[in-house]
């Protein structure tokens, strides 16, 4: 992590003026193809939640705007952002947050991430860290629209990743995504390189 320089950052200005809004945080949601993604796990026998964390995190830490954060009140930014994904337990109908530092490939993530959630019995192990992209997948509706709770801390810069229930179209399969990010970083049009970042790296996964 490095401290960004102020007074020379491009991006300074539009900083201080979202981080002063009422609500510096917005989302926006949107369809992506995984018609090819989703056979391609299946092959393997990965789980799609794992393997759609991986994906979007990779993609996510390619765009710098991503990776930055307000740190002791300071903008920064990171190196590597990690991951932490909301996992339910069927038997108390409860979700656990599980946290999981990025790999350098799918298999040793998703590998990871199994042993993780499998030997976390806790609900929640820690505070949230700073460094990681939070996940929360909404997989029983296929939403068109998603919004979430505030913690009220206006510098809570987390990228939040959502996805709902996917279906067919047309042939193909389609999966509702939301992203919420923090304004004073993130704007649409970083949004849209995530976008289109994403749905390149879905539909060439081999």
């Amino acid at each position: 992590m490095k401290y960004i320089d102020v007074s020379t950052w491009k991006r300074a200005m539009h900083c201080e003026v979202f981080r002063n809004s009422v609500q510096p945080q917005y989302c926006v949601t949107f369809d992506v193809d995984i018609t090819n993604f989703l056979s391609r796990v299946k092959k393997r026998r990965f789980s799609f939640t794992f393997s759609f964390v991986y994906a979007v995190t990779k993609c996510a830490n390619e765009i710098e705007e991503f990776r930055c954060r307000f740190v002791e009140g300071k903008p920064a930014i990171f190196e590597t952002i990690h991951t932490s994904f909301t996992y339910l337990d069927n038997s108390t109908e409860l979700f656990k947050v599980v946290n999981v530092p990025m790999q350098d490939t799918m298999e040793d993530y998703v590998a990871l991430a199994k042993r993780t959630e499998e030997n976390q019995t806790e609900y929640f192990v820690s505070p949230m860290a700073n460094d990681i992209y939070q996940f929360s997948p909404f997989p029983w509706v296929s939403y068109t629209h998603i919004s979430h709770t505030e913690s009220g801390k206006k510098d809570n810069a987390t990228p939040l990743f959502d996805w709902g229930k996917f279906y067919e179209k047309d042939g193909n399969v389609y999966l509702p995504f939301s992203v919420q990010v923090h304004h004073s970083f993130v704007d649409g049009v970083h949004i849209g390189k995530l976008a289109e970042k994403l749905q390149c790296y879905l539909d060439s996964f081999e």
